[in-house]
């Protein structure tokens, strides 16, 4: 996504040479109309303000006199490939990115979807759980080495990651780690760096922090996760949310449904003030995906346990930011033996593998 797409809007009763000026400036190619509470009402290209001065129209006419009022838009949660379909398809070169209520949060084009950015950002994988629940599967062998089609789930997630632009890792161990340092080595095979964790003991979700080399950039967000975990999060827009609101913390979260299976009643006293016969309680879940900037994982010291929601609440209560990232692509966490037969089946219509 464009950086500066802040800086190609424009309000409807600005002047056509104003919007030129814009497109003149910048190397979007693009002028976005918005209203006073930033809805996108129109855009306008060099093609429709050539349009309106070949039917009469000044420069110092309004912009509103020329704008697209129909353009094509997408969803912020739109994947980079779905948006460079999308591009090739309508044969533009930008889709403005809109929120639920029609407001504008971005801007894709198709030079900057094709062209792959590297992050130097460090990747931190939590590999070193027993799971437990997947036994007998895990009693030789870890969960995250554990094979979805025919890759460990710990490489389909270094994949994906390495498809955003991501090429630095480091990858906490505990449980058989020999099985992890063998099959990827130094990341060289895959054309990545890997620098391996370990714990003698387990020291929660959040207390591997504490065993990162001090090496690490001080300018530069960390992007955690579990090493159980099939997603197709746009890791990218992940950072620049994360960057772009100047969070310390961002977490990401999964809508989930609980269905009361019984109809609940409410009163006052014994009189009955509503029945809601089998009603849908929805919550945010933690989907064990996090970015944190240096003063939160330097803050962790070597060898602590800590659990990162205890770490994160900690934070919160020195007035740290702390945002949450809602994650509307798929996103399974390989758990239970259902999720690890799903994991089978999804797969292949992932396009992960």
């Amino acid at each position: 996504m464009s950086y500066c797409w802040n800086n190609v809007l424009i309000k409807p009763d600005n002047t056509i040479r104003d919007a030129l000026e814009i497109i003149n400036r910048e190397a979007l190619r693009v002028v976005l109309v918005v209203d006073q509470e930033q809805h996108l009402i129109g855009v306008v290209t060099d093609g429709d303000i050539r349009r309106g001065l070949l039917s009469d129209l000044s420069l110092d006419d309004v912009v509103s006199g020329v704008m697209n009022t129909s353009p094509v838009t997408a969803r912020k949660d739109t994947s980079r490939k779905a948006l460079v379909a999308l591009m090739e398809q309508k044969g533009i070169l930008s889709v403005p990115l809109l929120d639920d209520t029609g407001m504008i949060v971005g801007l894709e084009t198709l030079h900057s979807a094709l062209n792959q950015p590297e992050y130097q950002n460090p990747v931190f994988i939590m590999a070193g759980g027993f799971g437990t629940r997947l036994r007998p599967l895990t009693d030789n062998c870890p969960k995250p080495m554990l094979k979805v089609g025919d890759k460990p789930i710990l490489e389909i997630l270094i994949r994906s990651f390495m498809k955003a632009g991501f090429s630095n890792f480091y990858i906490s161990t505990h449980y058989m780690p020999e099985q992890i340092r063998n099959h990827f080595g130094d990341g060289s095979s895959l054309g990545v760096n890997i620098t391996y964790v370990h714990e003698e003991s387990p020291l929660g979700t959040g207390g591997a922090l504490g065993l990162l080399p001090n090496d690490l950039p001080n300018d530069l967000p960390l992007i955690m996760i579990n090493g159980d975990v099939l997603t197709k999060v746009d890791f990218q827009r992940l950072l620049e949310f994360h960057t772009d609101n100047q969070a310390d913390a961002t977490i990401c979260v999964r809508e989930y449904d609980y269905q009361i299976p019984y109809g609940v009643i409410n009163g006052e006293g014994h009189k009955i003030t509503s029945m809601i016969e089998k009603p849908v309680q929805r919550f945010f879940v933690n989907a064990g995906i996090y970015v944190v900037s240096p003063k939160i994982f330097q803050s962790v010291p070597e060898n602590f346990r800590i659990d990162m929601p205890t770490l994160l609440e900690q934070h919160m209560q020195k007035n740290d930011s702390v945002l949450m990232f809602p994650v509307h692509e798929y996103w399974l966490d390989i758990g239970r033996m259902d999720d690890f037969n799903r994991a089978q089946m999804d797969i292949y219509t992932l396009g992960l593998n």
